[in-house]
């Protein structure tokens, strides 16, 4: 055989080594989600069995197979075409459980965001055709939150957004789905941050007080209210920072702070140069029922350690809002203060950060040698 004809041949080898590759490797990956019974992978592929002649979703129940009589689908038809009938168990072929309540959970949803007054367990139950004790875990499961959490979210939000632009504060407390001024107003401090009116006025009388300092990753601004601190935010360039600051509170006073403000600042700076001396501080934290829990949790995560996201959903409570606790994470208005780049990957890499990458790895690596 001639050298060229020799080239040619291992060339051609080589190639089909590379387009084997990463097709075992995916169908490994695909095996292992097969032996968790991963429910987060159905949809994604589907596996047949040839000693039996059926086909499942990766979570299914029944009894494993082995690998050798394993083939994997994209989809129930190509299943089908291939000779193999839908489980029985599982029903492949079918919307799967996670759909089905996730269909059923967007009704409830629908109903609650379209009431004039909160419906009752029991109503939001029959919309989603489930029993009040099954719905009401479910929705949990679904959401994050228990569906009375999500209808005071909806109806605060509302009412939120009605302040802006009805001419009066009774007006929109009950067009926001309030049957009385009383229960609104019991918690319009927390919901609001402020009284009612000052709201509607934008924040006009509200007084923020802010400075911005230098540490070793760079500017860092701080404000607080009078209820406690309200923002620590990171960054490279202080006027972006305070520009920042100004959006968030559009109409507020914002007022440059004193000698004795900058000492709450020299303690943020300190934390951020030493996470071993900790910092306890009064915060004034608004976010929704869902981003409060996990910024409650994320307090709780001691120094030198990491929790995983997945990790985190499990621990507030609802393991299928991993997404959704990545959101909050990325919505913490509050660096240092609560924590989130104690957050990372599954794997332990680390992913996005809303003051970016290097910060985090730096935060962390001072944490693990303090």
């Amino acid at each position: 055989m001639s050298m060229l004809a020799l080239a040619t041949t291992e060339d051609a080898a080589t190639m089909k080594a590379r387009q084997t590759a990463p097709k075992a490797m995916l169908d490994d990956a695909r095996w292992a989600a097969v032996l968790r019974r991963d429910p987060a992978a159905d949809g994604q592929f589907y596996y047949s069995v040839r000693t039996t002649g059926v086909y499942c979703r990766p979570s299914c129940s029944s009894r494993r197979a082995r690998r050798e009589n394993v083939a994997f689908h994209l989809t129930p038809t190509a299943a089908e075409r291939a000779g193999f009938r839908p489980c029985k168990r599982c029903k492949p072929d079918q919307p799967s459980q996670t759909q089905r309540y996730a269909e059923q959970i967007a009704r409830a949803c629908r109903l609650i965001e379209t009431s004039d007054f909160a419906p009752s367990l029991d109503q939001l139950a029959k919309a989603a055709a489930l029993s009040p004790y099954h719905f009401h875990r479910v929705f949990k499961s679904v959401t994050g939150v228990t569906p009375k959490a999500y209808t005071t979210a909806h109806r605060n939000q509302r009412t939120r957004q009605n302040l802006a632009g009805r001419n009066t504060v009774t007006q929109a407390i009950y067009d926001g789905g309030f049957n009385s001024n009383a229960p609104f107003y019991a918690q319009s401090k927390e919901l609001l941050g402020m009284k009612p009116r000052e709201f509607r006025a934008g924040g006009a009388n509200t007084v923020i007080r802010f400075a911005v300092g230098q540490c070793s990753l760079g500017a860092v601004l701080v404000a607080a209210t009078d209820k406690g601190v309200c923002s620590i935010l990171l960054g490279d360039d202080p006027e972006a920072l305070v520009r920042d600051l100004q959006d968030r509170f559009a109409r507020a006073q914002l007022i440059g702070g004193d000698r004795e403000f900058e000492t709450l600042v020299a303690r943020v700076v300190g934390m951020v140069e030493a996470p071993a001396i900790g910092l306890d501080l009064p915060l004034d934290v608004r976010g929704t029922a869902f981003q409060q829990r996990v910024w409650q949790a994320l307090r709780k995560v001691p120094a030198g350690s990491t929790i995983s996201y997945a990790q985190m959903a499990q621990r507030i409570g609802s393991p299928k809002a991993v997404r959704a606790v990545a959101q909050a994470c990325a919505a913490n208005p509050l660096a240092i203060a609560i924590p989130c780049h104690r957050v990372v990957r599954t794997d332990g890499s680390l992913s996005g950060y809303r003051w970016g990458i290097e910060r985090k790895r730096i935060l962390l690596d001072r944490e693990k040698a303090a």
